[in-house]
């Protein structure tokens, strides 16, 4: 049949790898994946032998074409990653809207999911949760990210590389506090497979003695505001905007407000109409501004 398969492959550990995946990677015309000598391992290992293409973030563009072309021509073709689900943090997503676009069925094999392994074993809450990739490589902007994260309450998840995971956690202590509660899983289903929690700075601590190497890709967890500071740190930007607004346009008074209070700009310029048009202020520009 021809379509698209997004197939999952191990994280670390090759049994992690589905029956189904085993059998979509035999049977498909062509692979496309990351790192084409690494991906050649796992096929070898499995005894695969499907012709293998190189489908990377920077060839991204020209290689959806010539894939789109191939599905087009009657032949199947897998999407696989260096490691784990595609798409996630991975070139992909680009291949399967014109995939869809182009009426081309696109079918998921799932598997194994470093986002879902570090949840489950974290014991941090999963109801609700928001997964945010890997933060900015400078510290300013990886800072200024983190902020507008400060009240949200759901878990928050990021990857990281094990040579920013130090500065990262300085950050995590600087902008959510020393006390928040923070989970750390490394090599996840390999030898040297680690999953730690508890608060920031203890985490920060024993990554710099070196208890926790800084070494293998990371999954970091930071438990989510609860619902009292949230609700402070809501009051507490509603009362900047108060003082602000008499004095300066909407947009400014707000972006000057999520600086502080990390709260997000968007929210508080619509905090500030809601508050002009309940004529809690005088004197204040037209929230057009």
């Amino acid at each position: 049949m021809t379509c698209l398969y997004i197939v999952a492959t191990p994280i670390g550990n090759l049994q992690d790898i589905t029956l189904r995946a085993i059998e979509i990677l035999k049977t498909v015309d062509l692979i496309a994946a990351e790192d084409t000598r690494h991906s050649r391992s796992l096929l070898n290992h499995f005894g695969i032998s499907t012709r293998l293409i190189s489908y990377r973030e920077h060839n991204e563009t020209a290689s959806t074409q010539g894939l789109i072309k191939t599905l087009q021509a009657g032949q199947s073709v897998a999407l696989i990653s260096d490691a784990g689900t595609p798409l996630i943090s991975d070139p992909g997503y680009r291949l399967v809207k014109t995939a869809k676009e182009a009426g081309i069925q696109v079918i998921p094999i799932p598997g194994a999911s470093a986002i879902v392994a570090a949840l489950c074993a974290a014991g941090m809450a999963t109801d609700r949760f928001s997964f945010q990739g890997f933060l900015p490589a400078k510290r300013v902007g990886r800072q200024r990210h983190l902020q507008t994260l400060l009240i949200e309450t759901q878990t928050l998840v990021f990857y990281e590389a094990p040579h920013r995971i130090n500065e990262t956690l300085d950050d995590v202590v600087s902008i959510f506090g020393a006390e928040r509660t923070v989970t750390l899983a490394r090599e996840l289903t390999k030898r040297f497979e680690q999953i730690w929690q508890g608060s920031a700075i203890e985490a920060s601590t024993r990554l710099q003695s070196g208890e926790i190497p800084a070494r293998g890709e990371f999954v970091l967890l930071v438990a989510g505001a609860d619902s009292d500071q949230a609700s402070a740190v809501h009051y507490e930007a509603a009362r900047i905007m108060k003082l602000l607004l008499p004095e300066m346009p909407p947009r400014r008074a707000a972006d000057i407000a999520s600086q502080i209070t990390g709260e997000n700009k968007k929210g508080l310029y619509e905090l500030a109409v809601q508050l002009r048009q309940q004529g809690e202020l005088t004197g204040v520009n037209s929230p057009a501004s």
